[in-house]
């Protein structure tokens, strides 16, 4: 599995820890080894242009997550994001792209702080929760935010027990 980071946010970040929180992820919701995830790290400006020119929203945000392939875990209830080829061929005929994540370490220094547990606690809490996100997980309705925020939880939970092993 391939996770690249680049980070361009100034910030000092526990890169491999975001990482590991990632590959624990994917692993758990058994999304093919060949995969390819980007994870970026930008300061509160550019993740305020991101926001808004993406996502028509004034301010920074804390997380964005870019689908490319498409890929949807949860089966026909899914939500497909991303422009994957979707023709004939199978689906594991080479690695998917999954798209990348975009977080802001400055937002999630204000959060973590705010939420207690500080700011590595909540780059993987965001990380985690755009993994989800390219995977088709969304959180606009109800019944979709209880599944996504239930499962973030799960995931979170066996990451601390896995690192605590």
């Amino acid at each position: 599995m391939s996770i690249e980071v680049a980070n361009e946010s100034g910030a000092v970040v526990d890169e491999q820890a975001l990482v590991k929180v990632a590959r624990h992820v994917l692993d758990r919701l058994g999304v093919s080894p060949l995969a390819e995830l980007s994870l970026l790290l930008v300061d509160v400006e550019q993740m305020e242009k991101l926001h808004v020119r993406w996502m028509g929203e004034p301010g920074p945000t804390d997380v964005l997550a870019f689908p490319m392939d498409e890929l949807d875990l949860r089966g026909s209830r899914g939500v497909g994001h991303g422009h994957g080829a979707g023709g004939d061929e199978a689906d594991d005929t080479g690695p998917a792209v999954l798209g990348d994540v975009v977080l802001c370490p400055e937002v999630a220094e204000r959060q973590g702080a705010e939420a207690g547990h500080g700011t590595e606690a909540e780059l993987q809490l965001l990380c985690t929760h755009g993994v989800l996100h390219l995977l088709g997980y969304d959180h606009g309705e109800p019944e979709e935010h209880a599944e996504m925020f239930g499962l973030q939880g799960e995931l979170l939970a066996s990451w601390a027990a896995a690192r605590q092993a």
